[in-house]
C-alpha cells in the first residue's frame, strides 16, 4: 500500500530537509574552519602529536626529540675492578660522572626509547645524583642507596626501581662473572625490557611534558670560529689520583675515544671503545659528609659557574646555572645563548675543583 503525502505535508517536509542540510553544512563548515582548535593527543608510539602552533622538531639520530616517553637514569658501577664489566653505555644519550665516596666515581646513564639488552653493572644511589634524574624527569634505577639517598628518594617522591627490592625480578647477577671470582656487588645488570616491565608493575608515569635538557642540531656545529675557541683534540679530566679520564679526538668519525687511567674504556660485551660526540665539563665543590664512616660526599651544585663545551675538535667557554634541585641546569655560551649539541651522545663531567683539566 502506497502512502501519499498531502501537498502541504510535502512542502513542510521539504522545508525541514532544507533546514537539516543547511545545519549540517554549517556544522561541517564550523569543524573545518575551527579544526586547528582541536587539542593534540598522544598515540600509542609515545610520540608527541603537536598542535598547529608547535612545529615538529627536526629529527636527529641520538634521541627521538618528538617523543614524550620518560627516560631512565641508571646508576653505573665505576670502581676500578668493575669497570671492565660495564656494558650498554654506548646507547645512553647522556652520561654524568660524579664522585661517590672519596676518590671513587660513579656514572648515571640516561636511556630513552631504547631496547638495550644489557645495562650495567648497576650500583647504589647517592643523593645528589637525584638532582640530575629530576632535571631529566627520569625513572631512577639503582641497586641500594646511601642513607641520604634513601631519605631523599622517599621525601622527593622519586619514581625508582631498586635492585634491593626487585633483584630477582627486574635485575640479574651475571653468574659467569661470579664463577670467575668477581664480587657479587659488581655483577648486577638489567635491560630496557625489564625496566619497562617494572615501570608498568609499579604504575609509574611513562610520559613527560618536559623538554629534553638540550637541543640537538641535525647539521654539524662548528665551534672553531666562536670567540675564545681552542683546539680540543686531547683532553684530560681528573677526579682524583686514581680516577683519570682521557679523550682523543678521531677526526674521521668526529667523535672522542674515551680512556680511563691510561686504558681504553671499552664495553664488556662488544669489546668496542666508548666514543662520545659532545663533552661538557665544569668544576664543583665536593666535601666529605661530617661523621660519615664511608667518606661519602656532599656536592655543591646549586648556583652558577663556568666550564667548557667540547665537540668536533674544539672547545669553547660556557656558563652553567642551576637554581633548584629539580630544575634543569642551563648551559649557555658566554653571550648568554643556550648551547645546542651536535647530533650525538654527551658526557657531562662534574669534576671536583682543583683537579687537573687539560684541553689541547
Amino acid at each position: 500500500m502506497k502512502i501519499r503525502l498531502k501537498k502541504n505535508s510535502k512542502i513542510a517536509l521539504i522545508a525541514v530537509a532544507a533546514i537539516v542540510v543547511i545545519g549540517l553544512g554549517t556544522f561541517v563548515g564550523y569543524k573545518t574552519f575551527h579544526k586547528e582548535e582541536t587539542k593534540p593527543t598522544n598515540n600509542s608510539t609515545g610520540k608527541k602529536l603537536p598542535s598547529n602552533n608547535e612545529a615538529v622538531k627536526p629529527a636527529v639520530n641520538i634521541v627521538d626529540v618528538n617523543s614524550n616517553s620518560r627516560p631512565y637514569a641508571v646508576m653505573i658501577n665505576n670502581i676500578n675492578v668493575a669497570r671492565p664489566y660495564q656494558t650498554g653505555l654506548q646507547d645512553a644519550y647522556i652520561i654524568y660522572e660524579m664522585l661517590a665516596e672519596g676518590g671513587i666515581t660513579r656514572y648515571m646513564a640516561l636511556f630513552k626509547d631504547k631496547d638495550t639488552k644489557q645495562i650495567g653493572t648497576i650500583r647504589s644511589s647517592r643523593h645528589y645524583y637525584l638532582d640530575y634524574a629530576l632535571e631529566n624527569d627520569a625513572i631512577y634505577v639503582h641497586w641500594g642507596w646511601s642513607p641520604q639517598a634513601q631519605s631523599d628518594i622517599k621525601s622527593l617522591g622519586i619514581n625508582n626501581i631498586n635492585g634491593l627490592t626487585y633483584g630477582g625480578t627486574y635485575f640479574w647477577k651475571d653468574q659467569n662473572l661470579r664463577k670467575a671470582g668477581v664480587a657479587t656487588e659488581h655483577t648486577a645488570y638489567s635491560s630496557m625490557e625489564l625496566l619497562k616491565k617494572a615501570t608498568e608493575k609499579l604504575k609509574y608515569r611513562t610520559e613527560t611534558n618536559q623538554d629534553l635538557l638540550f637541543e640537538y642540531s641535525p647539521e654539524e656545529i662548528d665551534l672553531s670560529s666562536m670567540p675564545n675557541a681552542v683546539s680540543a683534540t686531547s683532553i684530560d679530566i681528573n677526579y682524583s689520583s686514581s680516577y683519570k679520564n682521557h679523550y682523543d679526538y678521531d677526526a674521521t668519525t668526529k667523535t672522542y675515544k674515551r680512556s680511563v687511567n691510561g686504558k681504553a674504556h671499552t664495553d664488556y660485551l662488544t669489546k668496542e671503545q666508548y666514543t662520545f660526540k659532545n663533552i661538557i665539563v665544569y668544576q664543583l665543590d665536593y666535601s666529605k659528609i661530617s661523621g660519615d664512616e664511608k667518606n661519602r660526599q656532599e656536592l655543591s651544585n646549586l648556583g652558577n659557574g663556568t666550564g667548557y663545551f667540547i665537540t668536533d675538535g674544539y672547545a669553547v667557554p660556557i656558563k652553567w646555572s642551576k637554581d633548584k634541585r629539580a630544575n634543569q641546569t642551563k648551559y649557555t655560551f658566554e653571550d648568554g645563548k643556550e648551547i645546542t649539541l651536535n647530533d650525538g651522545n654527551c658526557f657531562i663531567q662534574l669534576q671536583p675543583k682543583g683537579q687537573t683539566l687539560n684541553i689541547n
